[in-house]
């Protein structure tokens, strides 16, 4: 079961009395869109075009890691085309998990079988951790530009967090503190176990 929403916000002002928390590293990625410019919030100026940017798998200095394996201690469930695995530790939402083909195949590569099978899956899967507890929506997000290997990300927000709502989500999650690592296993376990209910096997 997810903290509620009054335990993460006792627990961000735990490290944050007036609950403003620290910026967290996305801050500094080149590609964030934001700075401050004269005492305001404003759009970074937008770079001149350049080359498309060669992804993990794609440039000979970065091999694809999911290629090489994925470790077993994030895997969640897995079966004979896909992967679901965890980022390895609690962060600041309730769970953030990514779904991955076993084959190295980019979205527009897959076939009608596993494109169906991926649509299966995505759905059991909002439909599941939707039903934990404390979850109060279930965001899917594919981005390709860092890994050319197919990877789809599950968000779960909590429930009831005001401030927590739709896109910027995926910025809460760096900013807010992570929450306990025995709840965020339970709940994992229980993706696992109930994914298995239709393949696999779970392994949380």
């Amino acid at each position: 079961m997810a903290e509620s929403a009054e335990q993460v916000h006792a627990r961000v002002l735990q490290h944050a009395s007036d609950g403003r928390l620290p910026m967290p590293d996305l801050g500094e990625w080149d590609v964030f869109p934001w700075e401050v410019r004269e005492g305001a919030v404003a759009p970074r100026a937008l770079r001149p075009p350049e080359a498309e940017r060669l992804r993990e798998g794609e440039d000979p200095a970065r091999p694809c890691s999911s290629c090489a394996g994925f470790d077993p201690e994030r895997v969640v469930w897995e079966d004979e085309h896909w992967v679901l695995t965890h980022l390895g530790e609690p962060s600041g939402l309730p769970l953030v998990l990514m779904l991955h083909t076993r084959e190295h195949l980019d979205m527009g590569d897959l076939d009608d079988d596993l494109a169906s099978e991926l649509g299966r899956i995505t759905n059991r899967l909002v439909r599941i951790v939707g039903a934990l507890d404390g979850i109060g929506r279930v965001h899917v997000n594919r981005w390709g530009d860092g890994g050319s290997h197919f990877h789809l990300w599950f968000f779960a927000r909590t429930e009831g967090l005001a401030s927590v709502l739709g896109s910027y989500a995926v910025e809460w999650d760096a900013i807010l503190p992570p929450g306990p690592e025995d709840v965020w296993r339970a709940d994992l376990h229980t993706v696992a176990v109930k994914l298995a209910n239709w393949g696999g096997t779970a392994r949380a």
